[in-house]
């Protein structure tokens, strides 16, 4: 009885897309464009936690100002 190919994750095929465009724009050069795609991760990761320390501190600020009044 043969088994069924499990089907690739969803994930597979736009990592394919983007190694593709990664050495495309290196020229073929593998280390070149594994270089740059975890420099691009990495300020990616950089930026999004800024924003969630940006969000996070603007929550708060909110909470403090909303607070009611203790001595009314």
């Amino acid at each position: 009885m043969q088994s069924r190919p499990t089907p690739a994750p969803a994930w597979i095929a736009p990592a394919e897309a983007i190694v593709a465009a990664y050495l495309e724009e290196a020229d073929g050069d593998a280390i070149l464009a594994l270089h740059r795609a975890v420099a691009d991760a990495l300020t990616d990761l950089c930026e999004a936690e800024r924003r969630t320390l940006r969000r996070d501190r603007l929550i708060s600020h909110g909470y403090v100002r909303g607070r009611p009044d203790r001595d009314a």
